[in-house]
């Protein structure tokens, strides 16, 4: 649930006023023109942000009955909880088994065991553990740019957050990784709250149960996909989905 959000990097807003309500074991996609505010937004639902020097917020952010811009939130903590898969893959210089389980030894998980089982379930997650379950030694750079990011995701999912935030997952992939990530999200929700920031209007239409359109840092419409996309409300979220701008 988010609201009232404002955004700043130094004096200038880039969020203005913005209320949604997320809902659980469903996709939400953002959509809008380039420097509308959508990466700033998704970003913004695990303080990512927070690393860029200027940046500011106000409003809320509820996450489990509390506010994630709290004083007293812990961050890493938060971080593992709604996890993010960027626009670009960026798998470590590591093996494909390394990179899963990273972030289970940075929260004190080193028991083999687990680490192997953690492994296997997120890469059958994310669909990938049929191409790689042979060589989990592999060095992870050397996969292809769709297995890197379903590589990515399967990361993600490794530290069993709740959220899952995509920035444009399916921006550097060709067509046939991309049908198989839009696979995986339609899979994923049955488990998980899914937020996917996409500059593709048919990804949006094909993922996503709810929508919202954004434009020079504020949100001109919120609703279910299908009536975003069949009956907008607002006319500039016509012109958006029919090719007049953006």
């Amino acid at each position: 649930m988010i609201r009232q959000l404002n955004a700043f990097y130094t004096d200038k807003e880039v969020l203005k006023g913005i209320n949604i309500d997320i809902l659980s074991n469903s996709v939400t996609a953002i959509i809008g023109p380039s420097g509308c505010g959508k990466s700033t937004f998704i970003r913004s639902l695990n303080r990512i942000n927070d690393l860029i020097p200027g940046f500011r917020i106000t409003g809320e952010v509820i996450y489990r009955d509390k506010n994630i811009y709290d004083k007293d939130v812990d961050v890493d903590d938060l971080r593992r909880r709604i996890g993010m898969v960027f626009q670009k893959p960026n798998p470590f210089p590591k093996s494909i088994y390394e990179n899963i389980a990273y972030g289970l030894r940075i929260y004190g998980i080193n028991e083999k065991q687990k680490l192997d089982e953690a492994v296997e379930s997120s890469l059958k997650k994310a669909a990938l553990w049929d191409e790689v379950k042979d060589n989990l030694n592999r060095n992870a750079l050397t996969l292809s740019g769709g297995q890197q990011q379903r590589l990515c995701i399967a990361r993600a999912l490794a530290t069993e957050p709740d959220v899952l935030l995509l920035d444009e997952p399916c921006s550097a992939t060709d067509p046939i990784s991309t049908a198989k990530i839009e696979e995986l999200i339609y899979q994923l929700k049955q488990n998980y709250t899914i937020v996917i920031v996409t500059h593709n209007m048919q990804q949006a239409a094909r993922v996503s149960d709810q929508a919202g359109f954004f434009m020079l840092g504020e949100l001109i419409e919120f609703g279910k996909t299908e009536d975003i996309f069949k009956a907008p409300k607002d006319k500039r979220t016509e012109d958006y989905i029919t090719g007049r701008f953006g």
